[in-house]
């Protein structure tokens, strides 16, 4: 009985494999901590889910383009943040979310996530 060699040798990522996009992740960042403060009444606890997705988001922005985005970016998320709640106060504070979810994920897409995807080409 002869049995064949099946040596799996391990092998790298390829360069050309897609990561996960940080502009949904950091735009659902600040709807999911919005509501889970809206939904809980616990606004720390909104501020831990907020926190937790955007240093996720920090943390990748440094690891795939340089300190200096994933600076800039995390400045923008917190100016988002803020936008937010001067903004609630027009308009309320679910579109207000929305809409603070929505320019950040735009920014994070052509700050960040489009400049990842071009070094990896």
């Amino acid at each position: 009985m002869s049995t064949a060699s099946s040596s799996v040798e391990p092998t790298a990522p390829r360069p050309s494999a897609r990561r996960l996009p940080t502009a949904p992740v950091a735009a659902a960042s600040l709807i999911a901590g919005y509501a889970v403060a809206a939904g809980t009444g616990s606004r720390p606890l909104g501020g831990v889910v907020l926190a937790a997705g955007g240093l996720w988001c920090i943390r990748e922005w440094a690891r795939r383009n340089d300190t200096r985005t994933a600076v800039i970016l995390g400045c923008t998320g917190l100016a988002a943040f803020v936008v937010s709640h001067v903004l609630a106060l027009a308009i309320g504070a679910w579109p207000a979310v929305l809409l603070a979810a929505a320019a950040t994920a735009i920014a994070v897409w052509l700050r960040g996530d489009s400049r990842a995807d071009a070094q990896l080409a």
